[in-house]
C-alpha cells in the first residue's frame, strides 16, 4: 500500500477535491466507524486490549480544522496503528486509499464529431443529478 499522507487527508477533509474529495472523506469516516477488531496485545488496562484509537477522534478533529497539520498527522498515525492491528481494516483501508488516489477512476476521453450539434453538449465524467429542460424538437 502506498503511504497515506497527511497532506492528502487534509485536502480530503477540506473537500479540496470537490465532490470526489467529499465522497472520499465520507468513505474514510465510515471506515473508521467500523468496529475495531484488533489482535490481543497486552495494554495498560490489564484486560488484554491495547489502548488504540479507532481513528474517529482524529478524523473529527481534522474535519473541524483541516488546515492543522498536527490533526492530519494524528489521523495518519491512528490509521497506521489500527491497520497494523486489524487485518480486515488494513485491507479495507488499502482499497479506500487506492480508490481515493487522483485518477483512480480512469481516463476520460470525450469526442464530438460529425456536424453541427443543435442541443447542449456536456463533456464530463461521472455526472449525475442534472436535468435539462429543452424546447421540443421542431424538426429544423
Amino acid at each position: 500500500m502506498d503511504p497515506i499522507t497527511a497532506a492528502a487527508l487534509a485536502a480530503l477533509a477540506s473537500s479540496a477535491g470537490g465532490e470526489a474529495g467529499r465522497q472520499s472523506w465520507q468513505g474514510l469516516t465510515a471506515l473508521v466507524r467500523r468496529p475495531f477488531r484488533r489482535g490481543t496485545a497486552q495494554g495498560p488496562e490489564g484486560d488484554g486490549a491495547a489502548v488504540v484509537s479507532s481513528g474517529e477522534p482524529e478524523a473529527a478533529a481534522l474535519a473541524a480544522d483541516p488546515a492543522d497539520p498536527l490533526h492530519a498527522q494524528a489521523l495518519v498515525t491512528a490509521l497506521g496503528v489500527r491497520a497494523a492491528l486489524d487485518a480486515e481494516f488494513r485491507a479495507l483501508l488499502d482499497a479506500w486509499w487506492r480508490a481515493a488516489q487522483p485518477g483512480a477512476g480512469g481516463d476520460v476521453r470525450n469526442s464530438i464529431s460529425g456536424g453541427t450539434q443543435s442541443a447542449p453538449v456536456i463533456q464530463a465524467r461521472d455526472v449525475s443529478g442534472l436535468t435539462f429542460h429543452l424546447p421540443p424538437d421542431t424538426g429544423r
